[in-house]
């Protein structure tokens, strides 16, 4: 696949992807950290893990682009393929 193709095929269900995962990623820290209660932001004991998830998740949603963008990037790609109605 060149890369024109790879943009076309592959640009729109991944942007989608990571905006699911993300959202997913933010769901689960925070019904985590409902479940543990006051242990869930304890940097040691039994919050180490859920306070640094919680910590750490952020920078996924940030790096390759905010959530909006990545949401707006799929469906603007879903759209093209899209086949037109005719009315």
């Amino acid at each position: 696949m060149d890369y024109k193709e790879q943009s076309q095929r592959l640009a729109g269900p991944i942007a989608l992807l990571k905006y699911q995962s993300t959202r997913v990623a933010h769901l689960v820290a925070d019904e985590s950290c409902q479940i543990f209660g006051g242990r869930g932001i304890t940097k040691s004991g039994m919050g180490t893990n859920i306070e640094a998830f919680q910590r750490t998740y952020k920078f996924a949603s940030i790096l390759g682009g905010s959530e909006e963008i990545m949401a707006d990037l799929g469906v603007r790609q879903a759209m093209k393929d899209f086949p037109k109605a005719r009315l």
